[in-house]
């Protein structure tokens, strides 16, 4: 067997060491690891993968990533897992989606894939790029640990430049989504945990001199403001935007770059989303993106674009789809926006996590304002630092991946934490990184409310942009009266955003008429709550929850039966409940009201 063979070499007693995983968790591969892919040509691995789940971590123990391919019938040991041939599943996917009995399984699977590959000519390089895998994934190529990522929502990058070789290469994968106290997010959550390798995966090959970085945004000045980072040799750079007439270089140091331009755009907005293309060149290796240009800042309580003052006629959506799981595709992203423009929204919360990035293109594309967030969501690990390095990671890698969207205008750093010392130390370092990583944009997360004294009452509050606030008065809190009250009592100086509000309705045959849980009390929340915020004037946005039915565990009631049921839109994503009209009415009215004065 696999556990005394020479492959595993004292594997029978990794049986029972379960520091076994140490070896593969370098957490090597993250944001300093990505490199700027806009303009690059992808060499795709998506398709049919070999699978097989792992419940027991038997993989790692035995070491299955040494394997080489063997006809059955020459192996000197049964194996426990054949990486070369078997079970395949299609990459992008969750396994839960697959086949009835991974639906609830947490824990390892295994991926594999042969790739065949020319010669790399001299002078360059290979790295490849997994959109997302959910939650620890581990790299093996031919047979080489490579090094492992923590976070289930944002890309990550491996150098391949010298272990791949000429003819067939394996890659595997070791893809873990067990829930545990110390990850972001921890054990309890109010979503479906999806495992599986679910967005795109593609090699791509590149100068020996490869730019990582580049983020352009318009300066407190008005001038453009371009920051450039390079690896490998180069003395400097130079960025080309033919409609404004800009083609200037930059000085590189240690790799580093950065220039203000003095230009006048036109500024992208909803009403005119403007894009601009945009070349960087350092040495031989050239990249490219589409950008728009715009101003977002906070006054007070008011939020400004563009010098003028904005409201945020918005709705919260999560990643999920009734066939796909968490997978999305062009057209399933372009129907939720479709979906938010026949609301009147000129904003979208993506909750909880980092979306796809083609989420935040497409926004840029038709002029809707993103609120994007990493999942610092309830109660995780506030004291512990490898959780904090984890949150801070997945925040850079989010920052840096989107950060010359013009649609994107608020990264939220966290979502319902209790207020602990602990977690005001461990929330301040997120919001410094952010500022560090990107001036150009507003600050949030969904803060807390002193129920007994009905005020927003966070500390956090204190140090970033704008105050997000869930409620859900006519659901969740009873005393609709109260949500007036918080309003008067609280008397903040930053602009609030009711971040999610809303109530279930299940209008399916088995649903109720009257009561909780019917379309009728849905539509009754929604109207008690447009009449009671439309009074109060620091109420900057709101976003309710939520756009469709989602899948979530925890939610199991003769009604729910797995699912969140908030949706405006039934989870087939085409079935509008009445409260959609109610939402789309109002926020017509509003948007008649701006426009008239």
């Amino acid at each position: 067997m696999l556990e005394r063979s020479e492959l595993a070499e004292n594997a029978l007693h990794s049986l029972h060491d379960e520091d076994y995983d140490l070896a593969f968790n370098t957490q090597n591969l993250n944001a300093n690891t990505m490199i700027f892919t806009g303009g690059r040509k992808p060499r795709s691995l998506d398709g049919d993968w070999n699978f097989c789940v792992d419940l027991l971590d038997t993989g790692l123990r035995q070491k299955w990533f040494n394997l080489v391919p063997m006809a059955p019938e020459d192996r000197t040991e049964p194996w426990d897992y054949d990486p070369y041939m078997g079970e395949t599943v299609p990459v992008p996917s969750n396994w839960q989606m697959l086949k009835e009995k991974w639906y609830f399984f947490e824990g390892s699977a295994w991926y594999t894939r042969s790739v065949d590959m020319a010669p790399l000519p001299a002078n360059r390089r290979r790295f490849l790029r997994v959109g997302a895998a959910q939650y620890d994934c581990k790299v093996f190529v031919n047979g080489k640990f490579l090094g492992n990522h923590y976070g289930g929502s944002t890309p990550f990058f491996v150098e391949l430049t010298d272990d791949l070789t000429p003819g067939r290469n394996w890659i595997m994968f070791c893809v873990n989504n067990t829930r545990t106290l110390d990850r972001v997010p921890m054990r309890n959550t109010d979503w479906f945990n999806y495992g599986g390798i679910y967005r795109e995966v593609a090699i791509y090959e590149t100068p020996a001199t490869v730019i990582r970085d580049m983020f352009l945004h318009l300066d407190d000045a008005g001038n453009i403001s371009a920051q450039i980072t390079v690896d490998g040799p180069a003395d400097s750079a130079h960025v080309s935007i033919p409609d404004l007439g800009i083609n200037v270089a930059m000085e590189l140091r240690a790799g580093k770059g950065s220039c203000s331009i003095s230009a006048a755009p036109d500024l992208w907005s909803p009403d005119s989303p403007r894009l601009y293309d945009v070349t960087v060149t350092a040495g031989p290796d050239t990249v490219s993106d589409r950008i728009g240009f715009r101003r977002i800042e906070r006054r007070g309580t008011e939020i400004y674009l563009n010098g003028e003052k904005l409201f945020l006629r918005g709705i919260s959506v999560h990643e999920d789809d009734e066939i796909l799981g968490k997978v999305t595709n062009e057209t399933d992203l372009r129907r939720r926006f479709a979906d938010a423009a026949a609301l009147g929204c000129n904003f979208l919360r993506l909750a909880h996590y980092p979306h796809h990035e083609r989420a935040a293109q497409i926004a840029d594309e038709l002029g809707f304002l993103l609120w994007e967030e990493i999942p610092v969501y309830w109660a995780i690990d506030f004291a512990n630092p490898a959780t904090r390095r984890d949150a801070e990671n997945q925040l850079r890698e989010l920052i840096r991946r989107d950060r010359n969207r013009a649609s994107v205008v608020i990264w939220s750093i966290g979502n319902e934490n209790p207020d602990t010392d602990a977690r005001l130390d461990f929330m301040r370092g997120l919001a410094d990184i952010a500022r560090q990583e990107d001036p150009s944009r507003l600050l949030s997360a969904a803060c807390l409310v002193n129920h007994a004294k009905l005020r927003i009452q966070d500390r956090l509050a204190d140090y970033i942009d704008i105050i997000g606030l869930n409620e859900y008065y006519g659901w969740y809190e009873e005393n609709f009266d109260e949500l007036a009250l918080i309003g008067k009592n609280s008397a903040p100086v930053r602009p609030v955003v009711i971040s999610e509000t809303g109530a279930d309705a299940d209008i399916s045959s088995q649903g109720p008429a009257n009561g909780l849980f019917s379309e009728n009390y849905q539509s009754d929340v929604y109207r008690r709550q447009i009449d009671t915020l439309q009074t109060l004037d620091y109420v900057k946005g709101i976003s309710p929850w939520i756009l469709y039915d989602f899948r979530v565990e925890r939610r199991q009631n003769i009604f729910q039966r797995g699912r969140n049921l908030k949706g405006l839109i039934a989870g087939d994503k085409t079935t509008r409940k009445a409260a959609f009209g109610l939402l789309a009415k109002h926020y017509a009215s509003r948007t008649e009201a701006e426009n008239c004065k």
